[in-house]
């Protein structure tokens, strides 16, 4: 037996039934009241983590079935074929949660263990955007570590590994497009290692190189920086929570895919 196959899979199985769990209390208060801002909001909030989880059990790849049950779950064809935009909100809980009982029935599967330690699949390749090729691996594995920080709870550790992450492909797409073209987006001089994070994430949103997803970036890891060794002591244990690290989490996808529109 593998046991850290046997770790990761009994992570996703739990994390797969908490998230089934949220969707149906989020389907019966949208159907209840779908007009209600609380519950629209919760509703997204939903989606994202389902996003987020789908993302990591297909590998980051689209051609994967479960990330292509997750796509057209928001989609509804009319009489002529033409995909609709609109889909009532209800309906795509309903269809979420159709995906994430076939991603359960799949890892469920007796044989699961055994494919997963024998399956010869290349790695996924997340970090192909990084111009900065001796960057890509390092990003590969900070993103594996960040992961199982989260995993087994250890929420600081996860916020700063994934906020590291994203200002290192930020800075990467920042220097790929040439530093004095975007020198007049900031006070804060020409040189991006001159930079705070925070300036760094704006100059890239005012350049277009990303959207506003960094909008939803939890305030202490806007400050990660600041979150070392020296201070830890005087922090308590939960000062970091499981929601900043996964917020984080959710906000470094977000900007993966501004990065990398084909991902």
């Amino acid at each position: 037996m593998n046991d850290p196959l046997q770790s990761q899979l009994e992570t996703s199985i739990d994390r797969l039934e908490a998230l089934v769990q949220r969707g149906w209390s989020v389907r019966q208060a949208i159907t209840a009241d779908p007009a209600n801002p609380a519950t629209v909001v919760a509703v997204r909030q939903w989606q994202q983590d389902c996003g987020v989880l789908i993302n990591e059990l297909s590998g980051g790849s689209k051609a994967h079935w479960l990330a292509r049950s997750f796509s057209e779950a928001f989609l509804v064809r009319g009489t002529a074929g033409a995909v609709v935009e609109m889909v009532p909100p209800a309906e795509i809980v309903e269809r979420l949660l159709e995906v994430l009982g076939q991603a359960l029935a799949s890892l469920s599967h007796p044989d699961a263990l055994t494919l997963m330690a024998t399956s010869d699949a290349p790695a996924p390749r997340r970090f192909d955007f990084v111009h900065n090729a001796e960057l890509r691996p390092v990003l590969e594995q900070a993103y594996a570590d960040g992961r199982h920080a989260l995993d087994q709870g250890e929420n600081e550790l996860a916020l700063l590994t994934y906020c590291g992450i994203l200002e290192a492909i930020v800075t990467d797409a920042l220097e790929h497009n040439g530093i004095g073209g975007l020198s007049n987006s900031t006070s804060s001089g020409t040189n991006i290692a001159d930079w705070s994070f925070d300036t760094r994430l704006s100059v890239a949103e005012k350049a277009g190189l990303i959207r506003g997803g960094c909008a939803r970036l939890p305030a202490v890891a806007r400050s990660y920086r600041e979150l070392d060794s020296a201070n830890r002591a005087q922090r308590s244990e939960s000062a970091i929570s499981e929601r900043d690290a996964r917020l984080t989490s959710q906000v470094l996808h977000v900007v993966m895919r501004d990065l990398n529109p084909g991902r």
